[in-house]
């Protein structure tokens, strides 16, 4: 397929960040025409949020903003966007506004020394099929002097913290008298807002569609497992998937901690284990 590079029709919004439809993608899964690109700005080794986001200013786009949806950069510059506006760093911003509201005590971008023993490390399938130690993620330390705060990727937290988190979105963006979102703003963020698109299923899934920074099921006549309209989420490259169900007020959460990513199925063994457990 030949590429010609042309200009942009219009500036980046928002809404294009939320929803991946923004033409920003990742450096290991962008069109070949764009990896030279990507090799020469290298964002993710910027040493702060601001220089990645200006490293990234220079990447050309995989298609035209809004017109096709490809998961990429776009939650880490809204974790820049979020700094300019709030005029705070990424981490004071989450502590302020939701991790100390909800009482996420064990969640931040670093792990202090004194809970260091606590932090699950990432395996895989070695010799024989044992579990062994994967040899790239474990050696990044969640210490405060290595790395910078990402929108995309890089909290630490616990299944009890995530739980809460997820229990806030499914009781309408508040949690025990504490509102961190607006009730309209979760039902915005919860619909499918890819449905324009000549594509309008992220990932080629045919019964989903996306919405603001969450899946969302759409369609469970072409679902491979049991599930609900309207259940939103997301999945973490660790084998790792929340899955919010308002129809049926269920979260459920997997954080498998294993590579490569879902081997063997396991998201959907454990969705359908989860549904089928329901009876009423």
């Amino acid at each position: 397929m030949a590429w010609a590079f042309v200009a942009a029709e219009r500036d980046v919004t928002i809404r294009d960040l939320l929803t991946h439809t923004s033409g920003y993608t990742y450096g290991d899964d962008c069109p070949a025409a764009l990896a030279p690109a990507w090799r020469r700005a290298d964002p993710f080794a910027a040493q702060d949020l601001d220089a990645f986001v200006a490293r990234a200013a220079k990447l050309p786009l995989a298609h035209q903003p809004g017109t096709a949806f490809h998961y990429g950069i776009s939650t880490d510059l809204l974790g820049g966007l979020i700094e300019r506006v709030s005029g705070q760093s990424l981490d004071a911003f989450f502590d302020e506004r939701i991790s100390r509201p909800l009482g996420l005590s064990d969640t931040g971008f670093w792990v202090p020394e004194e809970k260091r023993d606590r932090l699950a490390l990432i395996h895989q399938r070695g010799p024989g099929a044992r579990l062994a130690l994967e040899t790239m993620f474990n050696r990044r330390w969640p210490t405060a002097t290595r790395g910078w705060r990402s929108g995309g990727s890089g909290l630490f937290s616990t299944a009890a913290d995530y739980v809460r988190f997820a229990q806030m979105l499914l009781e309408g963006g508040q949690l025990g008298g504490v509102r961190i979102l607006g009730r309209k703003s979760v039902e915005l963020m919860t619909q499918n807002h890819l449905s324009a698109l000549a594509d309008p299923h992220p990932m080629g899934n045919r019964w989903e569609g996306f919405g603001l920074g969450v899946r969302i099921t759409n369609d469970l006549g072409q679902s491979p497992t049991l599930g609900s309209l309207g259940a939103f989420g997301w999945n973490g490259m660790a084998t790792t998937s929340v899955q919010i169900d308002p129809r049926e007020r269920l979260v459920a959460m997997a954080l498998y901690q294993h590579l490569p990513y879902n081997e063997g199925n396991v998201f959907g063994l454990f969705t359908n284990g989860a549904y089928a457990a329901l009876e009423r």
